[in-house]
């Protein structure tokens, strides 16, 4: 569908191309009273003088129109043309959606809220066909939400994200010729702006708050008048990207579907930057060239992503569109102690390890006790998962069942005594549990390995676990071994009970065979792995999975059990490739 950068329902500066003033590169450096005055014009920016000035009675308009970078869902477009709006299996019908009695999950709210849905609707059919749906919803929220700052829907994060998506599809919500509604959006635009000013440093560490500063930048480059707004914004993002990730180019909430969500605003907030002619600062460029690899190194050979800290795999479609959009071409980071994911890669086999400790519990909402837990693929085909979803608030499950996907259980790990390797309290953050991993790697041309440790089990119960994992050259044997080993100051007395799970891949068949403890793996493709043990009594039991669209999927899961002596355990494994 074509969407014009800018026309006559969107006004522009008109300046004619080629004949606006910019600053010259290369001007040298400022002297300290041009660096005096740009801090005070900076400051001014946070300052409630600038509310005075931009009190909305000035009329508002955009100076360009960026593209959105990211193709929308059109199976949820064509359901808004409908008269329904859903996500991830949540739906409500529009002419029935309440505003003012919200009764949805948070993924809901952030898609309603954040205006995701403009993106979907955009790729659904033509503008003469969207504008209708856009411009009533639109109405709908002005009138609930447009005047109320302390509303939940003025979050600084949801306000990041409604700048770059108004502005981006400005032609599905800007193409009334309603006068009065035109300058209510635009006032409400200006206004978010305003309070993004004050309240950007506000939001959550991470993705949140990247959001909201890219906001700001977005709105610094689109309004009139913005130069020192964007200034102000690329210092607050830059700072945002340095609270909310690591060195090595991962989230602080440690899940890779955060990341994603990163790495797509960047690219939005890049498009505004094109939209407008210019370059995007160096800062989102080395922040990117740091992210990709480390999204890129929690992807399996079905170019979607590994399920940690409870986010789903999303699609081939829209990670391939956001890595399009970073315009960072890498290979995927294989090691990383900060952000915690460990690649094992082999012709073919892709072996992806959490072996670092959980998140701290105010940096992430609804984090998982996954330490030690792993994620096995073979080309297109995952043989060994973690249940995932946690975040996406699964609709169609009961709610005791979703906040189990948090659980260790829910990972391909040991749990010992049916207990989580870190405490999830019952107000849904992470409490004590894993506060060490230790880690080894080693790696030659015949096989790969991996060694690793943790102590989330140490204080409760005297026992370490400790996890072993060797992929062979070929990518065609991954072996293991799993033992409980004493230690800390409490002893262990009886005998513990211990639970080793493998959850296997949507579509995998398994098989016990006439004797032995072995089980057949036959994949969706065809391929077929043998899984042998050694140490406790294996079977195969039902599980789930949460695929791309949020749904949850049956699945099947081995099941190792023994007991655990004073003396502590082990467990011996292998997975083989038989054809």
């Amino acid at each position: 569908m074509l969407r014009p950068r800018s026309s006559d329902d969107v006004p522009i500066d008109g300046v004619e191309e080629g004949k606006r003033l910019v600053r010259a590169a290369g001007g040298g450096t400022p002297s300290l009273a041009e660096r005096v005055a740009e801090r005070l014009r900076s400051f001014a920016w946070a300052a409630p003088l600038h509310g005075l000035r931009l009190n909305g009675r000035q009329p508002v308009r955009l100076v360009a129109v960026p593209i959105d970078p990211i193709p929308g869902d059109v199976a949820r477009g064509k359901a808004m043309l409908a008269g329904q709006i859903n996500y991830l299996g949540e739906a409500r019908d529009l002419a029935r959606l309440d505003l003012a009695k919200p009764d949805w999950t948070p993924g809901f709210d952030q898609y309603l809220h954040g205006f995701d849905w403009l993106r979907d609707l955009a790729m659904a059919g033509s503008l003469s066909q969207g504008v209708p749906v856009a411009e009533a919803l639109m109405s709908r929220w002005l009138a609930r939400h447009a005047d109320k700052p302390a509303d939940p829907a003025w979050s600084p994060a949801l306000w990041g994200r409604r700048i770059l998506f108004w502005t981006a599809h400005a032609p599905l919500i800007l193409s009334s010729t309603d006068v009065v509604y035109r300058a209510q959006l635009l006032n409400a635009l200006a206004r978010g702006a305003r309070h993004l000013d004050r309240w950007a440093d506000k939001a959550v560490a991470g993705t949140g708050r990247i959001a909201a500063w890219s906001g700001i930048i977005a709105a610094g480059l689109l309004i009139p008048g913005g130069e020192q707004r964007r200034a102000f914004g690329e210092r607050g993002l830059a700072r945002a990207l340095a609270s909310g990730t690591f060195g090595d180019g991962g989230v602080v909430s440690r899940g890779p579907a955060d990341l994603l969500e990163a790495v797509m605003l960047l690219g939005m907030v890049r498009a505004c930057y094109e939209a407008r002619g210019l370059e995007p600062p160096e800062l989102m460029r080395a922040a990117l060239s740091r992210m990709v690899p480390a999204l890129l190194g929690v992807m399996h050979g079905d170019r979607t992503l590994s399920c940690w800290q409870g986010g789903g795999p999303s699609t081939e479609a829209h990670v391939a569109a956001v890595i399009e959009a970073s315009c960072i071409r890498t290979r995927p980071l294989r090691q990383s102690r900060d952000w915690g994911y460990q690649r094992l890669a082999a012709a073919g086999a892709v072996l992806i390890v959490d072996a670092a400790p959980p998140p701290i519990a105010r940096l992430a909402a609804g984090g998982c006790a996954s330490t030690l837990a792993f994620e096995f693929s073979d080309g297109p085909d995952r043989l060994v998962v973690n249940c995932g979803g946690a975040r996406d608030h699964v609709v169609q499950l009961p709610g005791g069942l979703a906040e189990g996907l948090r659980t260790t259980a829910a990972h391909s790990t040991l749990t010992l005594a049916d207990s989580n390797s870190t405490a999830i309290l019952p107000d849904g953050t992470l409490g004590r549990g894993v506060t060490e991993v230790e880690l080894s790697r080693q790696e030659s041309e015949g096989a790969s390995r991996i060694e690793a440790s943790h102590d989330g089990y140490a204080a409760r119960w005297g026992f370490l676990h400790r996890r072993q994992l060797l992929l062979t050259g070929d990518g065609r044997e991954l072996r293991g071994e799993d033992a409980l080993l004493p230690a800390g100051k409490r002893r262990p007395g009886a005998d513990t009970a211990f639970t080793l799970r493998f959850h296997l891949g949507p579509g995998v068949e398994a098989t016990p065979p006439a004797e032995g403890p072995a089980v057949i793996l036959r994949t969706a493709n065809g391929a077929i792995w043998q899984f042998r043990c050694k140490g406790g009594t294996l079977s195969i039991d039902d599980s789930l999975w949460i695929d791309g669209q949020g749904r949850p999927v049956g699945i099947r899961q081995l099941v190792i059990v023994g007991q655990a002596t004073g003396g502590g355990a082990h467990v011996s494994w292998v997975m083989k490739r038989a054809a």
